[in-house]
């Protein structure tokens, strides 16, 4: 009733900005808070005496565990954005463990050994390690997409099949992207997916929940769709390498063998993923306006993007011929396009630096961990040998997914096949009732793939971070689920597989 009063309209945006103030002093207060408890934490770790931690750590790896623990908390809290806290950790790495440190942190004390001090050029070079390049790549090839009507052109036809309904055009996403990872990079699959999901998304409402689905679809269809061939992703061929050696293992597992199993495998997860991905994030419309506004452009520009687009797409596909790695390809549409006038300045502004930037801290917090040698110490302190063999199944998955969701999987992969290769074989009697040491090392590489927890667990995640639409906490809930139901369902599928000697 008070509403007919001339000045309630003052009064009401009073009150609203009154509430937005409240509201806002609340989240600073929060954030704080959250800053405090990371802050606290390291620096609990960082000063705790030599062998608290129940291994015997040099400074520097010890230095290691209290950024590690930093980074870990500042990413799950949200305290400051993603990429600013990887900013901060490339220059705590450089000031405290690098060979450019401060002078008093390079010095042993207390009887503790320093350890391997890092190369400031190494912390610096994170920043233009070769996945940032096919990130570049794969913006580059976005932007001049979306410019000459390219994307609009590949939503069209890869979407056709799956129809208007908005949860087949899901499962479209998930399926295409998944297919293509099984014999492409998954990053630059999600590269290639980035350049049409702007057109579909432009056919939804601002406010629906399905844009979050959708963007999600690109990493999850990414990561699980590698697991399929033994070239989807590096640790299907770290676990091969192991298990076929001649004079190891020699296990003789072929392409087939492991297509047959993997791939159905893949879709399943897929499947899965889709019906997670509909439930948690529910389409406001029931059908997609398919029919993407937009046309595809002609002239010179457009025939650069077009012959440059299939060049690179088919260099990906034929990474095995042509010997040329996906990192180096991506470098070609970034040269064509800068070089013809396609890209310009301010294109250049429309790139995601930010994601850069995050995935730069991830590269370099793994480089803190394996170049100190912090990583291998604390697996080789791990007393596998001690356990039954199912603990070492399940515990062996476990650490692998949690450390692949923060460091590269290859690496972890990497890490962890060899020195659980020498222990399957010395429990092999233990581990034939459960499939033996096939299931130990496959069971590694399924968990490796399996870690999309965060925007940098792996480059998938962190090109569906840039769209914006994702927050973190979106991408943790549905990583933790996936990474929960692939694992339990992969040890099941192994297991059983490897009690009928299949593998």
């Amino acid at each position: 009733m008070f509403k007919i009063f001339q000045g309630f309209h003052l009064i009401q945006s009073y009150q609203e900005k009154k509430k937005a103030r409240r509201s806002e002093d609340k989240h600073v207060i929060a954030r704080v808070i959250k800053l405090f408890v990371a802050i606290i934490t390291a620096l609990v770790l960082w000063n705790l005496p030599q062998g608290a931690l129940g291994v015997e750590l040099t400074i520097v790896e010890q230095r290691a565990v209290a950024v590690f623990a930093f980074a870990t908390l500042m990413w799950l809290l949200e305290a400051i954005p993603a990429w600013t806290t990887s900013i901060l950790i490339i220059v705590i790495m450089l000031l405290t463990m690098s060979e450019s440190s401060l002078w008093f942190l390079k010095e042993a004390s207390n009887g503790q050994e320093l350890g391997t001090l890092l190369k400031a050029k190494d912390i610096m070079a994170t920043w233009a390690d070769p996945i940032i390049m096919l990130f570049l790549g794969g913006f580059m090839l976005a932007v001049a997409a979306s410019k000459v009507g390219l994307d609009v052109l590949l939503a069209k036809a890869l979407l056709k099949p799956f129809g208007s309904k908005s949860e087949t055009v899901l499962l479209g996403f998930l399926l295409i992207t998944g297919l293509f990872s099984m014999f492409v990079s998954n990053t630059a699959t999600a590269a290639m997916m980035l350049t049409f999901l702007g057109p579909v998304l432009k056919s939804m409402p601002a406010d629906g929940k399905g844009r979050i689905g959708l963007a999600l679809a690109i990493p999850i269809g990414a990561n699980v769709g590698g697991i399929g061939t033994p070239i989807g992703t590096p640790p299907n061929a770290i676990a091969l390498k192991y298990l076929n050696d001649p004079e190891g293992l020699n296990l003789g597992i072929g392409f087939d063998d492991w297509l047959f199993v993997m791939m159905p495998y893949a879709f399943l997860i897929l499947f899965i993923a889709w019906f997670v991905l509909k439930t948690m994030f529910p389409f406001k419309k029931k059908n997609i306006e398919v029919n993407i506004e937009g046309e595809v452009q002609k002239g010179t520009h457009a025939y650069i993007v077009y012959v440059t687009f299939a060049v690179t797409i088919l260099m990906w596909c034929l990474e095995k011929v042509t010997q040329v790695d996906a990192n180096t390809v991506a470098m070609i549409p970034i040269a064509v396009f800068c070089a013809t006038g396609v890209i310009t300045r301010r294109d250049l502004e429309e790139i995601n630096w930010s994601v850069l930037w995050m995935v730069a801290g991830g590269f370099a917090l793994g480089l803190a961990l394996n170049k100190t040698g912090l990583a291998q110490t604390l697996i080789t302190a791990i007393p596998f040998d001690t356990w039954s063999a199912l603990l070492v199944l399940v515990a062996s998955g476990l650490i692998c997914w949690l450390l692949s969701n923060f460091i590269s999987n290859t690496a972890t992969a990497a890490l962890l096949v060899p020195i659980l290769a020498l222990v399957g074989s010395s429990m092999e009697a233990q581990l034939a009732s459960f499939g033996g040491i096939s299931t130990l090392l496959i069971g590694i590489a399924l968990a490796a793939s399996l870690a999309m927890m965060l925007p940098i667990s792996t480059p998938p995640n962190a090109i569906a971070h840039s769209t914006g639409l994702i927050e973190q906490k979106d991408m943790r809930n549905v990583g933790i689920i996936m990474g929960i139901i692939g694992l339990v369902i992969g040890y099941g599928m192994l297991i059983l597989l490897g009690t009928i000697g299949y593998f």
